[in-house]
């Protein structure tokens, strides 16, 4: 667990992010954007139960979530962590499954998932539990993103030049934070506006597997990737996608506070 100082070493990341971060490394690297992420993780927190909300507490030394969310991503700017990049996604091509695909050897998020998984459940951390944590947060987000499930062919997006709203983009970026902050809500009220799920939906969402999260960001590239040939995304790609957005917003919120829940109980 990190020591009492936890606070104080995130805004120290925090600050080194902004700093360094930004400058040497594109926001569409990042899974959701930090405003998506945070969204995850506030939602998460809602549907805690009071004995893994109590832990969370604990080893996170009093931040939330919501917070912690985007730390994985801001240790990018440190090298350090360099073998962490490619756990935020996963590749499995369209015409694959991912058992015939196979786990590349430098690893990727479903297995990632596992592993800072299995690590609380046995008590034994490559770090500490704080960390083991935190890289749960945001990658559950991250496979939710189906960008971050990519076809192999470019970079989950990154590689496809469009414009939104005008600006020029990539379609990666489009889904980690631009759809988002056209929506223009804060992550607290956002995560608010998907919090009406059904406890059968609830239920359901929450026992599909890590695997089952990563097929479903597969299936939905299909859709992701229907724009014009102009490459012009504005309204009419916004009211496609929005759903499907708040769909894998909230999914990702619900089991992440599913999987907390049976970490921690």
């Amino acid at each position: 667990m990190f020591p009492s100082h936890l606070s104080n070493k995130i805004s120290k990341v925090l600050v080194c992010f902004f700093m360094l971060g930004f400058i040497a490394s594109p926001l569409s690297s990042f899974g959701w954007g930090s405003t998506g992420h945070r969204v995850v993780g506030q939602l998460a927190t809602i549907h805690l139960s009071k004995k893994a909300k109590k832990r969370v507490d604990e080893v996170l030394d009093g931040q939330s979530l919501a917070m912690v969310s985007n730390y994985m991503d801001f240790i990018k700017s440190d090298s350090r962590y360099n073998s962490y990049r490619p756990w935020h996604y996963a590749t499995i091509p369209d015409s694959l499954s991912y058992e015939q695909a196979g786990t590349p050897e430098e690893g990727d998020a479903i297995m990632a998932i596992k592993f800072f998984s299995d690590e609380i459940r046995k008590g034994q951390y490559s770090k500490d539990e704080a960390f083991a944590l935190m890289c749960i947060v945001h990658l559950v987000g991250d496979i939710h993103q189906p960008l971050h499930v990519g076809n192999g062919r470019d970079k989950g997006g990154n590689d496809v030049d469009v414009k939104f709203f005008s600006k020029n983009t990539n379609l990666h970026r489009v889904w980690d934070s631009d759809m988002i902050n056209q929506i223009d809500l804060s992550y607290s009220e956002y995560a608010l506006s998907l919090d009406t799920v059904s406890q059968a939906s609830i239920e359901k969402w929450q026992s599909a597997t890590v695997l089952d999260w990563a097929n479903e960001s597969k299936a939905h590239r299909k859709e992701v990737y229907d724009f014009p040939e102009s490459g012009n995304l504005w309204y009419p790609y916004m009211y496609e996608n929005t759903d499907l957005l708040n769909l894998r917003l909230c999914q990702a919120g619900i089991r992440l506070a599913g999987l907390l829940n049976e970490l921690y109980d």
